[in-house]
């Protein structure tokens, strides 16, 4: 029997089981049928947060930004580039700090953007500030 894995899905908040040797394989929600791991970046409000983060069994980084943070918008190319290449290894997120205040306090960002990796709902590793694709990808497969 294969070793099945949880998923959320970023559309519905539905839970899915699915094999972890067919991930590759384009897993879909039972629910809403959206795909699961597209490689895209998905947007995490206060509704959403727990959900994402503690259900999940893949790796979650959440990249927390704001809108008129110059480093923000120049890291959004580089982040959305880093979770297509980790589309079936880790699920990349990200929260605008202005919109989710609570969730900015709750994590105490202080600098922007910062990237928190979750496992099993808990911080593993955080990394604050700008940088280019390879140190951010060589930072991520560090820690995951």
């Amino acid at each position: 029997m294969s070793e099945s894995i949880h998923l959320v899905c970023s559309h519905c908040q539905g839970l899915n089981r699915f094999p972890k040797p067919r991930l590759k394989e384009d897993p879909r929600c039972g629910k809403c049928h959206t795909p699961l791991l597209t490689g895209q970046v998905v947007d995490l409000t206060v509704a959403t947060f727990d959900t994402f983060i503690n259900k999940n069994e893949l790796p979650v980084v959440v990249n927390f930004w704001a809108s008129w943070c110059g480093h923000c918008r120049n890291f959004q190319p580089v982040f959305e580039e880093a979770g297509a290449k980790l589309q079936y290894l880790a699920c990349l997120t990200r929260v605008e700090s202005e919109e989710e205040p609570a969730l900015t306090r709750r994590f105490a960002i202080k600098g922007m953007p910062t990237h928190i990796l979750f496992r099993a709902g808990r911080e593993v590793a955080r990394q604050s500030g700008a940088m280019p694709l390879a140190a951010f990808m060589q930072w991520l497969r560090q820690s995951l």
